[in-house]
């Protein structure tokens, strides 16, 4: 177990739990996970941590925090608890969404939350009559909608998202200015892709251009190098393949993550390191989370 490193995913850090969205956690339950994490885990900045896997030099214990997709209250929330407890961390951005963007999910989440009727109906092939009355049907509405829609072609399944909410929505995703602050407070930035599509179901030309797009506008932006790289979605073998390993090596990234579970070891592909998101919202559940990830 000394010897392996596991990598923490998460998206959000609220500024308020959201029922609608119970899996998010808000700034209190973070600031929890980060103070557990510091007493029990090695912490490590990703890029770091990389060369000492590679090099069998890691801590026990050895752990790194990552983020995926871009949304501003990483800078807002997540950001300041970061700080103030030490700790560094990757942040992995879909460089289209930047500066007023919005994802796909975000659409059907609003629609759901929005509804006035109690049956909610669309033009989506499965969905045309969702039930939203009580909080727990909202809740199994968006998931049925996120799973119709996720594996579509991103151009259709964005703009089949938009439709659902006519009206401007709040924005929610960083600015250019985030992004530069995060670099400033030490932290890593990585790339996600610029249009987060699935890349299995992409042509290899449109897959390896939106991977380059999404490396060169972050460069672009930090006038840095962008070395980190993380799958949209992130399952080998259904959102991504070898092919996409081997196109994320042809563009210089020095390492890559995904969302298979458990923890990278000395032997692991770094175009393919494993991550998970630790779920439970109690400590004494999140910690043994994490500890039972090192052992698979």
């Amino acid at each position: 177990m000394n010897r392996c490193l596991s990598i923490l995913v998460y998206h959000r850090v609220l500024a308020r739990p959201d029922p609608l969205q119970p899996a998010l956690p808000d700034a209190r339950q973070f600031e929890r996970h980060m103070s557990l994490l510091k007493r029990c885990f090695h912490v490590l900045p990703l890029s770091c941590a990389i060369g000492r896997l590679r090099r069998g030099t890691l801590p026990a214990r050895a752990a790194c925090i990552t983020f995926d997709d871009g949304y501003a209250d990483n800078a807002s929330c997540a950001l300041p608890i970061l700080q103030r407890l030490g700790l560094n961390a990757t942040f992995f951005i879909a460089s289209d969404y930047l500066d007023g963007g919005r994802m796909w999910n975000d659409d059907v989440i609003a629609a759901v939350r929005h509804a006035r009727q109690p049956v909610l109906r669309l033009e989506v092939p499965g969905c045309d009559a969702l039930q939203v009355h009580t909080l727990h049907q909202k809740q199994q509405a968006i998931e049925t909608l996120l799973q119709a829609l996720k594996y579509l072609p991103v151009q259709q399944r964005q703009a089949l998202a938009g439709s659902l909410v006519p009206n401007r929505q709040e924005e929610l995703m960083m600015r250019s200015e985030d992004v530069r602050a995060l670099l400033a407070a030490g932290m890593e930035i990585g790339a996600h892709t610029a249009s987060h599509p699935i890349l299995a179901m992409q042509s290899d030309v449109d897959a390896y251009a939106d991977m380059r797009r999404g490396k060169t506008a972050l460069e672009d932006l930090t006038q840095a190098p962008v070395q980190l790289f993380a799958y949209p979605n992130g399952k080998p073998g259904v959102d991504f393949d070898q092919r996409h390993a081997d196109m994320a090596r042809l563009l210089g990234f020095r390492a890559a993550v995904t969302t298979a579970p458990g923890a990278a070891h000395a032997a692991s592909d770094p175009l393919q390191l494993p991550r998970y998101t630790p779920w439970e919202q109690d400590r004494p559940r999140f910690l043994l989370r994490l500890l039972a990830s090192r052992c698979n």
